[in-house]
């Protein structure tokens, strides 16, 4: 099976497990869902009317939080499983949202400059080559657009085990290519997705490529000194395992060499 097909299967099963990525929006954080969503004042301070799309978001989270702010949310996401958890709290707090089942790195469905905000969590580690995934990401997204995403970092993907002094053995050689092997420690690996690691350039470097600006950069914290060895907060103490990033597309101003007023040799 491809990745698409072996990732669909594995979160529709998350799903049905109750995993912690099903889990959906509280009435508390529906109360306050932009300060939810953003605790580090990267989205604007109102998304009442704004187009907003939640790319490989589903689970009834990201998407109702946007629409109680008063967006109007599209969610693509390539399980059916995660998308009727959205369609659910939708009907339940009387939300409209518009939910598509497809991949983040295809999404010839939607139109050109249609969304002022792409809401991206951690997915991108399930598709082999992200240039598809930040070239879409730019495409349909206005100008001044904000790309919001989370991506899982190298080194966490490289992570193979915990010895037996609790340190963390990096197994996994850093350009390594094709779906990432099976590992011991699973601290923060899906049961039966397939993976792919991608390197800070590929990251970082492919939203510049696609044409998105980055404006802000963080590793969120997933740490605590208390935590047990085995503990996914006991690996956070010595490894970042996400890295958060805010991109903007901005207005090109140079379209080809017959406008540009810059003299080259």
């Amino acid at each position: 099976m491809d990745y698409r097909t072996r990732n669909r299967a594995a979160y529709n099963q998350l799903v049905s497990d109750g995993a912690v990525f099903s889990r959906v929006a509280t009435d508390e954080e529906c109360q306050r869902p932009l300060a939810v969503l953003d605790s580090r004042g990267w989205l604007p301070s109102s998304v009442q009317g704004k187009q907003v799309l939640c790319l490989a978001a589903g689970g009834g989270w990201q998407s109702i939080l946007y629409a109680s702010a008063g967006a109007q949310v599209t969610v693509v996401d390539l399980s059916p499983g995660m998308l009727a958890l959205d369609d659910r709290e939708a009907r339940i707090r009387n939300l409209k949202l518009k939910l598509i089942e497809a991949s983040m790195d295809d999404l010839n469905m939607l139109g050109d400059e249609q969304f002022d905000i792409v809401h991206h969590p951690v997915s991108t580690c399930y598709v082999p080559d992200l240039a598809p995934v930040f070239r879409e990401v730019a495409r349909v997204l206005r100008v001044d657009g904000l790309y919001i995403s989370q991506h899982k970092s190298p080194i966490s993907l490289q992570v193979t085990r915990r010895t037996e002094r609790d340190e963390y053995a990096i197994g996994v050689d850093y350009y390594h290519s094709g779906p990432l092997p099976a590992v011991e420690d699973k601290s923060y690996r899906e049961p039966g997705a397939v993976e792919f690691l991608h390197r800070y350039d590929q990251i970082l470097g492919g939203m510049c490529a696609a044409g998105l600006v980055i404006e802000a950069f963080a590793e969120p914290k997933r740490a605590h000194r208390q935590a047990t060895p085995g503990d996914f907060r006991h690996r956070g103490n010595y490894i970042a395992p996400y890295l958060r990033i805010k991109a903007r597309k901005l207005q090109t101003t140079m379209k080809n060499e017959e406008s540009s007023k810059l003299w080259t040799p």
